[in-house]
């Protein structure tokens, strides 16, 4: 029981990013909150994807292993985004997520050991690809920079995943071809943009390969994972299928505006580009995932309802208007799309919360 209370804390480290990243984005868009929190526009990406994510997923993967000393890691990205969130050592708040995404890159060190398949060598490149992010950031480049890192952290994180799953289906040879060869793409793009930056002459040619990489990766999920036999299903299976299979047309849809607006790294279409990632095919993954993830994190069950599928709808639909405005570049828009992106996140969270309350209830009955 000391074991399970242990991870709240941590996991609420987690959920304070998010609000907070929350906040920052609507600042960003305009909106007029609060000025006191104005030092906050600038840190939305790092506390979405070091804070948030980066923090939920060390935990997730701590306590898979069963060892208390492996929550170091996701206390480590947890408190370094407390300390940008007050803003009196940004330095050692983003040191602390750096060190985070190291301690997870440790964990998968001893994952790879007990288990060296094709899921969890992708994973362990994805966690690469967040300390290389942080280390650029931490290093004083433009966040910009580390965008395309973070998203490879945490694009790879969800493929590996589903990939382990997708070994129930007896894959022939020819989707692991297509596997190696989608992430491929992905990676080289990557490290042309990287190189392309450092050398000062732009990124369009990396991004748009890493762009095409994201469109083969879709391409690749939408035809070979589970989730197009478990949507024939019913109730809870059909929920997290739906999120899936959803989420992955949008990461079609990110990459494909990566090919044809290349390294935009500002303003409304670059919004638009990062967006239909980290909103269309993320946070869909978030929703679909987090019945079981929670459950196995916190030891508490979370009943199904089909009231989950008000957060998932209203997520989709704003962020259609999030995109038509940043490609129209129509502001209303734009900050009416982002509204309600956050309103359905927080409807996400409150319906969670309530499935944990309901389902510790039942354990107690």
């Amino acid at each position: 029981m000391k074991t399970t209370l242990s991870r709240f804390p941590l996991l609420a480290l987690g959920i304070l990013a998010l609000l907070a990243a929350l906040w920052a984005g609507l600042l960003r868009l305009g909106w007029d909150f609060p000025p006191a929190l104005v030092m906050w526009r600038g840190l939305h990406g790092p506390l979405m994807i070091s804070g948030f994510l980066g923090t939920v997923i060390n935990l997730e993967r701590a306590v898979a292993l069963q060892e208390r000393r492996y929550l170091l890691a996701p206390l480590l990205s947890g408190l370094g985004s407390v300390i940008l969130l007050t803003n009196l050592a940004p330095e050692l708040g983003t040191l602390l997520l750096t060190l985070g995404s190291c301690g997870l890159a440790i964990i998968f060190l001893v994952i790879l050991r007990r288990h060296a398949g094709r899921d969890t060598i992708v994973m362990a490149i994805g966690v690469g690809a967040w300390v290389i992010g942080n280390l650029l950031w931490l290093a004083g480049n433009f966040i910009a920079l580390s965008t395309l890192w973070w998203l490879a952290f945490l694009t790879l994180t969800i493929l590996g995943e589903r990939l382990e799953l997708s070994r129930l289906l007896r894959l022939p040879r020819i989707a692991n071809t297509l596997f190696d060869f989608s992430v491929a793409i992905f990676l080289i793009g990557a490290l042309l943009d990287f190189g392309e930056n450092a050398l000062g002459t732009g990124s369009d040619l990396g991004t748009r390969i890493a762009g095409v990489g994201m469109i083969a990766i879709a391409a690749w999920l939408l035809r070979y994972d589970i989730a197009r036999k478990t949507v024939k299903q019913t109730g809870l299976t059909r929920y997290i299928a739906i999120c899936l299979l959803t989420g992955y047309v949008w990461l079609g849809i990110g990459g494909a505006l990566r090919v044809i607006y290349g390294g935009v790294l500002a303003g409304p279409i670059y919004d638009a580009i990062l967006h239909s990632l980290l909103l269309g095919y993320l946070f869909s993954m978030i929703f679909g995932h987090a019945p079981i993830i929670f459950p196995a994190v916190l030891n508490r069950a979370i009943p199904y309802t089909p009231a989950f599928y008000a957060h998932l709808v209203l997520l989709h639909l704003s962020l259609v208007l999030r995109v038509i405005g940043d490609l129209g570049n129509l502001v209303i828009l734009r900050q009416w799309g982002g509204m309600i992106n956050a309103i359905a996140i927080l409807l996400f969270l409150g319906m969670t919360v309530r499935g944990v309350v309901l389902g510790a209830r039942a354990r107690r009955v």
